[in-house]
């Protein structure tokens, strides 16, 4: 992972390298073609001076012809020869060929040329006029040097500034942000936001303590109805619960009213068990279980088979036990308690008189299995030991209501 600073940098480095690729040709276009028209101009200056200096002489056309004649031995890339008509439009070219004065033979250089009419006695002349252009690929490159110089000192900058003034600027997000992973919903504690000038820091506190009191506000509305049903349920669960005992002891039932009566009763001892895993489920849910302590697992589970010997002898189940002693986890102490409870009674539940169950219990795994087909529930929970706990325990409940109702609609 990246930090979100470095990602837009990166992106305006990338961004400013492509432009300065692409500034390079520019260069060379443009300096070349500045160079182009004032050779262009150069070249009509030059040409307008030796029309004005021949006429200027005043010689006979014989004279004339001789100075022409020994002007283009000396200068053999000015050129002046007779027309007898005038050329219709000025040739403007670039021409790449030897250079007559330079040294060497293989030195090839490029030239601007411009083809055009003079007037000299009144007579007609066609003058060519190439002047050496200056390689433009040297300077292109000596700017392209400087350009890159002040691209380093700019990419150079930016990250300097960047690391400098980013923990700075991105401070107040910093401490919304490390606030926000301390904040426990159950604590209810409203976070105090630091003040800050940046809008949109200030639009994203603003917006995040809008949603924290709405949060506390539905987490105390949920926690409130838990409470409530659990008050209001259990009293008439009870109160049916004393009626039906009565009704159960009275002498005047009939037989079908006595089945009837024993029917009501195990619906509403069903009714009142999933009244209290439902609440449980909430408070799971609503993280009213926050207190960890170091729980001594195997004392849990040696009082739950302790308070469940009558089930077994019931059940005539034979129940064999493998614990470790000294098995320490930490955790909710409660929510363990009904966790093992849950998954022994599931087992006594689920396996038939005269079966077996067997329980071991080590400081890797805790493993609870019956005598019918395959496993009623394994469990191998090595280092996060309390969410594996948890988990387990919705799924134990989520199985038995499951198994009821499949039951229930069979019977129907």
């Amino acid at each position: 992972m990246k930090n979100l600073l470095h990602k837009s940098l990166k992106q305006l480095t990338i961004y400013a390298l492509i432009v300065f690729a692409l500034s390079i040709p520019s260069y060379f276009l443009l300096v070349d073609w500045i160079w182009l028209k004032e050779l262009d101009e150069n070249n009509y200056l030059i040409a307008e001076r030796i029309e004005n200096e021949f006429n200027e002489q005043n010689i006979s056309d014989e004279k004339l012809a001789e100075s022409i004649k020994f002007w283009n031995e000396i200068q053999p890339v000015s050129q002046i020869k007779y027309a007898e008509q005038p050329l219709l439009q000025d040739s403007l070219y670039t021409i790449r060929r030897q250079n007559s004065y330079a040294t060497r033979e293989d030195v090839i250089d490029r030239f601007r040329g411009l083809k055009t009419t003079i007037k000299i006695n009144n007579r007609n002349y066609v003058l060519v006029v190439e002047t050496n252009v200056e390689e433009t690929e040297e300077t292109v490159a000596y700017i392209a040097m400087v350009t890159l110089l002040f691209f380093l000192i700019l990419v150079a900058g930016f990250w300097i500034l960047n690391k400098r003034f980013s923990k700075k600027l991105w401070q107040p997000f910093q401490n919304t942000l490390q606030k926000l992973k301390s904040f426990q919903l159950n604590s209810q504690k409203q976070i105090e936001f630091q003040q800050t000038d940046t809008i949109e820091f200030a639009e994203l506190n603003a917006t995040l303590d809008k949603l924290l009191k709405h949060n506390i506000a539905t987490y105390n509305s949920q926690k409130e109805f838990t409470e409530n049903a659990s008050h209001e349920l259990q009293t008439p669960l009870a109160v049916l619960k004393n009626k039906l005992d009565i009704l159960l002891q009275s002498d005047d039932l009939t037989e079908r009213q006595y089945h009837i009566a024993e029917e009501m009763n195990k619906a509403l001892i069903r009714s009142s068990r999933i009244n209290k895993n439902l609440i449980l489920l909430a408070k799971i849910e609503n993280s009213q279980f926050d207190n960890s302590e170091l729980i001594g697992f195997d004392t849990l589970v040696a009082q739950s088979m302790n308070g469940l010997q009558e089930h077994f002898k019931e059940k005539n189940i034979n129940f064999g036990f493998d614990i470790e002693p000294r098995v320490e986890l930490k955790g909710n102490s409660g929510l363990t308690e009904v966790l093992i409870s849950n998954l022994i009674i599931n087992a006594i539940r689920h396996t038939s008189p005269g079966g077996a169950i067997q329980l071991a219990l080590s400081k890797s795994s805790f493993v609870v299995k019956n005598s019918g087909i395959g496993h009623l529930i394994r469990i191998y929970c090595l280092r996060d030991f309390q969410s594996c706990l948890l988990i387990i325990a919705v799924a134990a409940w989520a199985y038995t209501s499951f198994r009821k109702y499949a039951n229930f609609t069979a019977g129907r």
